[in-house]
C-alpha cells in the first residue's frame, strides 16, 4: 500500500494507475483535510465487493438459523406446480 500526496499523484497519474493495475498495489491518495481516496484495479474492487457481497449472504443465513434455533420458523406445505406437456 502506498501513500501519495495529491499533487505526486496529479503529475505522475499514468505511473501510479499502471501500478495499480500491474502489480495490485493499492494507493492512498492524500488530500488537506483529511478527504483522502483510494486507487486500485478494478480487478481488486471487484473482489472486494463479492466479498462483501458473500459476507451479508452469509450473515443473513446466519440470522435465518438462528431464528429457526429459537422457534420463529414456520412450516408449509410444498405446492406442486404441474408443467404444461
Amino acid at each position: 500500500m502506498l501513500a501519495v500526496n495529491y499533487s505526486t499523484i496529479r503529475n505522475n497519474l499514468k505511473s501510479y494507475c499502471d501500478k495499480a493495475t500491474d502489480n495490485h498495489e493499492t494507493i492512498i491518495v492524500t488530500r488537506k483535510n483529511e478527504k483522502n481516496i483510494v486507487i486500485m484495479s478494478l480487478e481488486q474492487y471487484n473482489q472486494m465487493a463479492k466479498a462483501s457481497r458473500n459476507a451479508e449472504y452469509l450473515a443473513m443465513i446466519d440470522r435465518a438459523i438462528e431464528q429457526l434455533s429459537s422457534g420463529k420458523g414456520q412450516k408449509h406445505e410444498l405446492i406442486e406446480v404441474e408443467e404444461d406437456g
